[in-house]
């Protein structure tokens, strides 16, 4: 079996294996695609929390089950399917309480433990969504398109609410989407004009704003002073994080989607005096994969323009450090076995 493995920053080898054979409660997937995430680029760079190398990542998964015994979920071999990677204790009190996306001992597939870029991979069948009617592109993306469902329904974002989302990667590019489809009016802010431009044509947003051309003047005029109610920050960027605190309304929200690996200052007063909400946003649950699967098979997301470059397994390598130049343009990269 051949599998890609990160043994240290900027460091990628394919090796060879034996198959892995399924455990009771198991079932052995054949993988089809792997999209290449933030999470994928941080760990290659060496700035990942919570890795240690070396490890096979992918962890934005689609495929076949080749092989699965009886299961309460009754699912089959040849079914296809998306893979939840975040495996729960079950124990612990955030799976008591049903948030198993930020179990106390996590482990996330390719960053915790062995990920999916590798022709089979074992996975917990209750861990498997059976994705029939959709394609395995789309299959592979509802991982990430969880993330902003489960952002979204975090924020509980009620129709007209006007939402800033910062950062216009895949990510950021989920949470507007499905802002949009609770209904809120839709800025999306980022650096790069390209990535603003193809966030008004894909995720329909309202409008949009380079954080270079002060963004608080222009925030005040798109509101008529009010400022947005709710705030995502998906960038995963300490500056852009702490300069967040400046934007939400008095009573709003402000969501942390992105990750850093870095301590997070706030002026207090600007905080007590807004008597702001402050919500970290982790993984996903079934619930939010349940969401964006009925979004696709409604058709309501073309992931046609969010896939944007592809690879095979055996030309990854090669081609990784190149997605990861501006000039790439590269929205969302998948490789295909």
């Amino acid at each position: 079996m051949k599998s890609i493995v990160c043994e240290k920053p900027y460091a990628f080898k394919m090796i060879e294996s034996e198959k892995p054979v399924p455990k009771e409660g198991e079932a052995l997937i054949r993988v089809r695609r792997i999209g290449i995430c933030g999470t994928d680029i941080h760990a290659f760079g060496g700035n990942q929390p919570f890795f240690s190398y070396p490890r096979i990542l992918g962890h934005e998964l689609s495929g076949f089950i080749e092989d699965i015994s009886e299961n309460p979920e009754g699912l089959k071999a040849g079914d296809q399917v998306s893979i939840i990677p975040y495996l729960e204790c079950g124990k612990c009190i955030a799976c008591r309480g049903g948030k198993t996306n930020c179990c106390t001992d996590m482990k996330v597939l390719g960053v915790h433990a062995e990920g999916g870029m590798s022709e089979w991979i074992t996975v917990p069948c209750d861990h498997l969504v059976r994705t029939e009617g959709l394609t395995l592109d789309q299959s592979a993306m509802i991982e990430p398109l969880s993330i902003g469902a489960h952002a979204v329904r975090r924020a509980a974002i009620h129709e007209g609410e006007v939402a800033l989302v910062i950062g216009a990667g895949p990510i950021g590019l989920g949470v507007m989407a499905f802002a949009k489809e609770k209904g809120a009016k839709v800025i999306a802010m980022d650096m790069n004009d390209e990535r603003l431009a193809f966030a008004r044509k894909w995720a329909k947003v309202d409008h949009t704003l380079n954080v270079l051309e002060n963004p608080l003047e222009k925030l005040a005029e798109m509101t008529k002073g009010d400022m947005p109610s709710v705030v995502f920050d998906a960038t995963g960027n300490a500056k852009s994080m702490m300069n967040a605190f400046k934007y939400p309304a008095h009573g709003g929200r402000l969501i942390y989607v992105g990750l850093v690996k870095s301590d997070i200052c706030f002026n207090d007063p600007e905080f007590h005096s807004k008597e702001l909400t402050l919500m970290g946003s982790r993984n996903a649950t079934r619930q939010d994969f349940d969401e964006v699967v009925n979004t696709l098979r409604n058709k309501r997301l073309d992931l046609s323009m969010y896939i944007t470059h592809r690879a095979e397994l055996d030309e990854m390598i090669d081609q990784f450090e190149g997605w990861l130049q501006p000039e790439a343009k590269v929205i969302k990269a998948i490789v295909e076995i």
